[in-house]
């Protein structure tokens, strides 16, 4: 059996075990490919690096289970970017298919490395509430009415850092980290109408539609997918040693080890089509000849 016919009769298993290999060890053994920064996820982390302690970010969990693998490195990424510059947080979900966990398990990796973070005071976390755009529309006339209490129980009035934040007024930033239209809903109606600054963290399938509010001016930053969650990444471990050696000592899964074996993946089915029109015309061209 020559070249051609082995090719063609090679068993699909072992693709499927190329491909296997190919995503687990960049994550297991990471590579490191280089990360290439776009001004969009730049243009967020410049902003929050401009902030200072007195300063307050709200972050929206506005995604479920589904799309973890691409929107938890990126919160990951800019809650550790917060606490690292002493940035206030509040955090909360308008999903309402598991946003609320998203938003529980992404601050209890991070408070693991930030051990002098105090909740109340550094910051809030409100849990979930249902409504999506009239929730989002009422938080800028008085937050306090729209979560009465926060994810623990406790009185907004009794919390601390929220004694001063009642309205968008008394925040810096908004970044939602979304799937779905939540994510346009803060661009083009909370931006519009109260003014201030929203960035996106969102699945690269719904990267496209965000860069029409980019370039409007109604969104100040995007991380697009894993990618712009890489990008992050990188900008947070170069900036702040704090954080690299956190990623470091857990070992915990980030957006730079899947775009390791992102870019590997896609290597290899680049070669698998090469290989595969390699096959076509060879055999073409065979049976032309046989015709002859």
């Amino acid at each position: 059996m020559d070249w051609l016919n082995r090719l063609m009769a090679l068993d699909r298993r072992w693709i499927f075990l190329l491909v296997a290999i190919g995503t687990a060890l960049p994550i297991i053994f990471p590579i490191g490919f280089k990360v290439s920064v776009t001004p969009p996820a730049k243009a967020l982390f410049d902003r929050i690096e401009q902030m200072g302690p007195d300063d307050v970010v709200l972050l929206s969990f506005d995604y479920g289970p589904s799309t973890a693998p691409e929107n938890d490195p990126m919160a990951d990424a800019v809650l550790r970017h917060c606490f690292s510059k002493r940035v206030k947080v509040v955090l909360l979900s308008l999903f309402p298919i598991g946003g609320v966990t998203m938003a529980d398990q992404s601050l209890a990796r991070v408070l693991r490395d930030f051990p002098d973070i105090r909740r109340g005071i550094d910051y809030a976390h409100l849990g979930y509430k249902s409504g999506s755009q009239a929730t989002m529309k009422q938080m800028g006339e008085d937050i306090h009415r729209v979560f009465p209490t926060d994810r623990y129980g406790m009185a907004l009035s009794e919390v601390p850092l929220l004694q001063r934040v009642r309205t968008y007024d008394d925040m810096k930033l908004v970044v939602s980290f979304a799937t779905g239209i939540i994510g346009e809903w803060w661009a083009n109606l909370i931006n519009a109408q109260f003014h201030i600054p929203v960035a996106v963290g969102c699945t690269a399938v719904s990267a496209p539609k965000y860069y029409a509010y980019l370039q409007s001016g109604q969104m100040v930053g995007l991380l697009g997918g894993l990618k712009g969650a890489s990008e992050y990444e990188r900008l947070v471990i170069d900036r702040y040693p704090i954080v690299e050696a956190a990623y470091t000592r857990a070992g915990l899964y980030t957006a730079i080890k899947g775009m390791d074996a992102q870019t590997i993946i896609h290597t290899l089915i680049l070669l698998f089509i090469i290989m595969a029109n390699v096959a076509f015309f060879a055999g073409r061209g065979r049976a032309a000849q046989a015709k002859r």
